[in-house]
This record gives structure tokens, sequence and C-alpha cells, in this order.
């Protein structure tokens, strides 16, 4: 089963929590030297996606995302035999540039992919406010109790 990734033109008030999330990735894009961002779930399925990455390699990269991400977690353990590290970020350095995974909340994670040249202290900085920003559109508004009834 696939996930169809969205694009990432804005949508200013989405009607449910994930219908267009893709905003989250606007202001990465636009940050210099970054190429690519994708949020995928914790199953590696995509939940979106910037337009000028084709829908197999944003699959791809949601599966290898998650895939990353556990192993990362795995090799944190086998280091210090935590259980469960919680992670801040994981960083691939290639000749191509740098991939960068940052947890985005319960079963998600967000990854870029930056040129050489990225500055990747600004990257970092600007994907945990696009996380928090993420959070808090997910999060659910408190109830308020009902009124007591007047006879």
């Amino acid at each position: 089963m696939s996930s169809t990734p969205t694009t990432t033109t804005p949508s200013p008030n989405p009607t449910s929590p994930t219908d267009g999330i893709s905003w989250v990735l606007t202001p990465l894009l636009e940050l210099p030297g970054v190429l690519h961002a994708v949020i995928a779930t914790g199953d590696g399925l995509v939940e979106a996606a910037s337009a000028g990455l084709g829908r197999a390699s944003a699959e791809r990269v949601a599966a290898m995302t998650a895939t990353v991400h556990a192993a990362a977690r795995a090799f944190t353990t086998a280091f210090t035999d935590a259980e469960q590290p919680r992670l801040a970020q994981t960083v691939v350095e290639s000749e191509l540039g740098f991939a960068v995974v940052v947890p985005a909340g319960e079963n998600t994670s967000l990854a870029v992919f930056t040129t050489p040249e990225a500055q990747l202290g600004n990257v970092a900085y600007q994907m945990q406010v696009q996380v928090a920003a993420l959070g808090r559109a997910l999060a659910s508004p408190a109830r308020r109790q009902d009124a007591p009834a007047r006879s």
C-alpha cells in the first residue's frame, strides 16, 4: 500500500489535522541549499513531500527515513544499553550533500536533503521550528465542559 505525497503548496486553514501538512516543508525548502524534504511515518509512508521529489523517490525516502531512524536508535542502544533512546537528529553526510532526519511527533519524522554547502545549523534549527509548528497544528484543543443546563 502506498501513500500519495502532497506538494508543498501551503494550506492556510486545513480542514483536518493531516490535510495540507505540507506547509511545514515550505520554510525549509526556502533555505539556501535545501533540495528536498519529506514528512514520513514511522513505518515508512509518505505524509508530505516536496514538489520536486517524484512519487517513487518520496516513497523510497520515507521508507529509508524509517530505516535510518530505527538504525540510529539501535546504534545508540548498542553504545549505551539505553532502552528506546530519544533521538534529536540523524545526519548522513555524502559527497552529494547531507540527509538530516529529526523526530516530528509520535511515529513521524521530518527529513531533508541539502547540498554540501548548506548551513546545517540553520537547517537543523528551522527543522525544529517546523516540528514545533506541526505539533501545535496537530494538537487537539482541550474540550470545554458544557454549560450547566438551565431550567
